[in-house]
């Protein structure tokens, strides 16, 4: 029982009663006008319905009376793009419309028959209800008064349901809006991922650095080589804190430009803190690659960047050779150094994953691993 009356306890309940109400306000201004017409307001609903706006209004009519706090109610709030839209807007109108004769009634007749009726049991004529106008009052009569109140929950719970599944179905998101909400999504999950690596990459290598050159200066013990690693330290500290207030802003600003992230115009600092942690660098760059794509030019040094901070994280002071070029609509990105010790796999490390995956998201390709001898990173950018 307690379960049977619950949807009575809820606010939605009487939202979606006053939602199907609304459309007879209009009827009912028409029937004052003019009776013998009552099918106008309907006819005039056809070219309403066609007008983009009105989709939208009754987006936003529909999901907060049909579905309130519901945050996925399956009910778009846009307007019209295409004509499929525009006539499921008409149907969705004239749907309502129709639902709307059956609701008003049941609210208004049902509550008046069941006192009509109570009052027939209690031994008085009534004159009014057409239904108990003719009938003898009579006790027996009190058996039927649950009947319209039973009729009138139906009505009201039934409907309400109705008019909601009918919403989401006509007033819901077109083939068009499900995938922009799909391209959306993904391009939410795609940057927490570039953030994570952007974070990976750029702090990585600043903590790599700053722990290779104390140990380096400790084991040194010249006062000179100790200024020049705190040097480096803090300069590579400074680049991680800018590149750390870039990825911060990221997050606090969903719509802020990546163009303020570093591009493969600033990998001399790259090269320079290799080679201030003790690198024996070499590298050549060639073909135009200032006029890279920015997209591309972003992830070449991310990868780059996360490519030398393995070299000093794991092969130490060796030799190392660094190839950029631009050539046939494609960036070409080489990191080679030799082997310092055994390799128990081809790249398991989340960094080596992150260059190849950033790779794949370029449509370009990445080889990381063992290669003559030596420790190989080559990755292939599309331009396109």
């Amino acid at each position: 029982m307690v379960r049977f009356l619950r949807p009575l306890l809820r606010g939605t309940t009487y939202t979606r009663l006053l939602h199907l109400w609304v459309p007879m306000l209009i009827v009912s201004v028409w029937l004052f006008i003019d009776m013998s017409t009552p099918w106008i307001p309907a006819l005039v609903l056809i070219p309403l319905g066609l007008i983009p706006a009105v989709r939208m209004g009754e987006g936003v009519q529909a999901r907060l009376l049909l579905t309130p706090g519901q945050e996925d109610s399956g009910i778009s709030v846009t307007p019209s793009a295409t004509w499929r839209d525009r006539l499921r807007t008409v149907l969705w109108l004239e749907t309502r419309m129709l639902l709307t004769v059956p609701a008003t009634f049941a609210t208004v007749w049902g509550p008046l028959l069941a006192y009509d009726l109570a009052r027939s049991a209690a031994g008085h004529r009534t004159l009014d209800d057409p239904i108990v106008r003719g009938l003898e009052p009579h006790w027996a009569h009190a058996f039927l008064v649950p009947l319209p109140l039973l009729l009138l929950y139906g009505v009201i719970v039934g409907l309400g349901e109705l008019v909601t599944a009918a919403a989401r179905r006509l007033l819901g998101p077109s083939a068009a809006e499900r995938v922009a909400a799909l391209e959306e999504r993904t391009e939410q999950l795609l940057e927490r991922t570039r953030i994570a690596r952007e974070l990976h990459d750029s702090i990585g290598h600043a903590l790599t650095v700053a722990v290779v050159q104390a140990g380096a200066a400790r084991a040194a013990g010249d006062p000179d080589f100790t200024d020049r690693a705190l040097s480096a330290i803090e300069e590579t500290g400074r680049a991680a804190l800018e590149d750390l207030e870039r990825v911060l802003g990221v997050l606090r600003e969903s719509e802020r430009p990546v163009s303020g992230r570093p591009t493969l115009a600033d990998a001399d600092r790259l090269l320079e803190s290799a080679r201030a942690s003790g690198a024996k660098l070499e590298a050549e760059v060639s073909g135009p690659v200032e006029t890279v794509p920015g997209p591309v030019s972003r992830e070449g040094y991310r990868i780059l960047q996360e490519a030398l901070t393995n070299v000093v994280r794991h092969a130490g002071p060796v030799p190392v050779r660094v190839l950029v070029g631009v050539e046939n609509g494609k960036l070409g990105l080489e990191v080679r150094n030799p082997l310092a010790a055994p390799v128990p796999g081809p790249g398991r490390g989340s960094g080596l994953r992150g260059i190849r995956e950033r790779a794949a998201l370029l449509g370009g390709r990445a080889h990381t691993g063992p290669d003559e001898g030596d420790w190989l990173v080559r990755v292939e950018l599309p331009l396109g």
